[in-house]
């Protein structure tokens, strides 16, 4: 059965999600760019969940999901022996493997994943690999039709595995599998999600920058203190590390970020928001859009110094949403935003309230 793809996407400008929950994880500086890019679709604050595992004996499979990184606690033990922070299985005796079916927060497009083994030492699967479905229901039935995403691929201890995904179907639950047995710390499903655009009302608002709608972010020069992604976050960020902070800029010019909007729409309303950014908030932001008809995710950070301004210069205050519309230029449908802030400095969201083109 098809999955209705509209389900869990917000249309309206309140978000479900406040921002003490959405606090992000530190994210690893060498980790590819698809994990500053896109969501995680196994994010259980934004509805994934872990809904059946084969065996959890040593550690249960909902603590794979966690958003934060994996912790190790010396000489912490429960009933069923050292205490793992992690979905960790018991050794196996038998022929076959353990899995764990999940349930994503969206639908979607997933473009890469990270099997993360942190402290998980001599009790790793030497092996993993994660299929996947489409299905209505909240746990797939016996008859689902699962395709493998991620090929069988060798696992080390206590490291981060990043694996590419080339597959351009929308998926809504995943299997990892381990061979045979042993212990997962964290998975993230990096990808973007598909919703059904039919179901929005005509001249209805919708946050064309808004992660779970499907925006990501193409191109920042810099986000030394953290990602530029996480602007397009639900919710109000939770503390100052939960934004986009750029280092302290001691040459001429000004920081930049590219968002790629979810749907081509005229922005009618934007939102600034500094939250928690009060010593360190830029002085001013401006915003530059255009329709891009081709070319590449790389080649639009040279077009984009050219692009028409949709907000000229504005004043930015510390810890509070700057909300601009009357400020905005006509420049009609749109596909890409560059914001600047002049010179430096952190935002923790970004809104752009826009019109389905």
């Amino acid at each position: 059965m098809a999955a209705d793809f509209s389900a869990g996407f917000p249309l309206s400008d309140t978000h479900s999600i406040t921002g003490d929950d959405m606090a992000a994880p530190i994210l690893d500086p060498n980790a590819p760019a698809f994990t500053r890019r896109y969501m995680n679709l196994a994010d259980p604050r934004l509805g994934a969940k872990a809904l059946f595992a084969s065996d959890e004996f040593f550690a249960p499979k909902e603590r794979m999901l966690d958003p934060e990184p994996a912790v190790f606690i010396p000489g912490k033990y429960d009933d069923h022996g050292k205490w793992m922070d992690g979905w960790e299985t018991r050794r196996k005796r038998t022929t076959g493997h353990d899995f764990c079916v999940v349930r994503l927060a969206r639908p979607g497009v997933v473009y890469g994943v990270d099997l993360d083994t942190s402290h998980f030492t001599g009790n790793f699967p030497p092996a993993a690999s994660i299929d996947a479905c489409v299905s209505d229901a909240d746990t797939p039935p016996d008859d689902a039709v699962w395709e493998t995403l991620v090929p069988a691929t060798t696992l080390a201890g206590n490291q981060h595995h990043y694996v590419d995904v080339s597959n351009p179907r929308a998926y809504t639950h995943l299997r990892v599998n381990l061979y045979p047995d042993g212990g997962l710390a964290r998975l993230r499903v990096y990808g973007q999600p598909q919703r059904d655009w039919s179901r929005a009302a005509r001249g209805e608002l919708v946050d064309l920058a808004a992660i779970e709608n499907g925006a990501y972010l193409v191109a920042a020069n810099n986000e030394h203190f953290g990602p530029a992604s996480r602007m397009l976050m639900p919710g109000r960020g939770a503390n100052m590390g939960d934004g986009w902070e750029t280092r302290r800029r001691r040459e001429p010019g000004n920081d930049w970020a590219i968002v790629a909007l979810a749907r081509p729409g005229v922005i009618r309303r934007v939102e600034v928001d500094t939250a928690h950014f009060k010593g360190n908030f830029p002085d001013r932001c401006s915003l530059q859009a255009a329709r891009v008809a081709g070319g590449t995710d790389a080649s639009l950070v040279t077009q984009a110094m050219f692009w028409p301004m949709l907000l000229g210069e504005q004043p930015l205050g510390m810890d509070s949403v700057h909300t601009f519309e009357t400020q905005l230029a006509a420049l009609g449908p749109v596909t890409h935003v560059r914001l600047n802030i002049h010179p430096d400095g952190g935002v923790s969201r970004l809104r752009l309230w826009g019109e389905l083109a």
